[in-house]
């Protein structure tokens, strides 16, 4: 499985419920990575988007603990588990905070956008470049909206937690 997800410059993904940015270059950059595949969320994300709807031309699977929580368009379950016993080897784990520490070591590719400002965050992803076993594969450095990003995609280094 694969991880996407923008964090500003102290790794922060989200305040107030919300994204921190929105940013068109990075939303297009999740949208060619994502489109047409399965994506894997939790509930406040899901609630999170546009209408509270799942996200067109993907397959959604919410994960929540509610086990009487219906949604039109998406697949409900009720565990990571259960998520990953239904899901490709392609899908895209896309949040929220809880969902991204629970998966993260269970994925082998993690695509951030960072972006270089302080989003004053009140939810934050796992800093990768402090961990053992994640490693800076591809940094590409891109503008948009007045922010500086750096696109960057992180391996699982599976020798390193050997």
């Amino acid at each position: 499985m694969q991880l996407i997800a923008a964090v500003d410059k102290n790794w922060g993904i989200g305040k107030d419920g919300g994204l921190l940015f929105s940013i068109p270059k990075d939303m297009k950059f999740f949208r060619t990575k994502t489109t047409g595949k399965t994506v894997i969320m939790g509930r406040t994300t899901l609630e999170s988007m546009p209408g509270g709807k799942p996200l067109p031309k993907r397959r959604n699977i919410v994960i929540t603990k509610n086990p009487d929580y219906k949604c039109e368009g998406a697949e409900v379950v009720h565990s990571i588990e259960e998520a990953v016993s239904i899901a490709e080897p392609d899908s895209f784990v896309i949040g929220g905070a809880e969902i991204y520490a629970q998966m993260l070591n269970l994925c082998d590719t993690a695509y951030i956008t960072k972006v270089s400002a302080d989003g004053n965050a009140d939810k934050f992803f796992p800093n990768l470049d402090k961990t053992s076993h994640w490693r800076l594969a591809e940094s590409i450095p891109d503008s948009d909206s007045g922010y500086d990003l750096n696109f960057c995609k992180y391996i699982f280094d599976k020798t390193a937690v050997l």
